[in-house]
């Protein structure tokens, strides 16, 4: 008789163990998605989300990226004689993204590029330039940082992240050659 009480006690204990779980899991379900919907929304932990990433910054106190085609860019440069600035990037790529946030912003790296280069910013897969220039310079990752003259002839070459002070580095190496 004890045995069975002994048996049946636990079976009981169990089953709550077991409901328990299912309700524990329940309510982790549903504050997972409740804060998944605020998140989206832009209502999560105070911060506002937007759903656009910049892909390159636009603020007046960064670079100025030149706004007409690669043809466009060339003649500018042979008028003005400058050498053309090339951010070879993809929409995808998580460090271009940054580079356009943390970088091409700053107000030393704007004051700099803006008055050295013709600056042009190029999604590598979607201008209709970019197919043609990947193969020509060889493209293998983004963001790929060319310095360009003139007659598309490449005078210097980065590829990956570069913080500020590093890009302004590249630069003034780029137009001593």
């Amino acid at each position: 008789m004890y045995a069975v009480t002994l048996i049946r006690f636990n079976v009981y204990k169990y089953k709550i163990k077991q409901r328990e779980m299912k309700n524990l899991a329940m309510l982790l379900v549903f504050a997972f998605t409740a804060i998944l919907s605020q998140a989206h929304t832009g209502n999560a932990f105070g911060r506002t989300v937007t759903n656009k990433i910049k892909v390159h910054g636009d603020l007046d106190k960064g670079i100025t990226f030149f706004q007409g085609t690669w043809q466009e860019a060339l003649k500018k440069a042979d008028k003005e004689n400058k050498l053309i600035f090339l951010d070879a990037y993809a929409e995808w790529c998580g460090p271009c993204k940054l580079m356009a946030r943390n970088t091409f912003t700053d107000a030393q790296v704007g004051q700099y590029f803006n008055a050295t280069f013709i600056n042009f910013k190029m999604d590598m897969e979607k201008n209709a330039d970019g197919p043609r220039l990947s193969k020509k310079y060889a493209l293998t990752a983004y963001p790929t940082l060319y310095f360009i003259d003139k007659n598309e002839k490449v005078v210097h070459t980065s590829i990956g992240y570069q913080e500020p002070k590093d890009l302004i580095q590249l630069g003034k190496i780029a137009q001593k050659k």
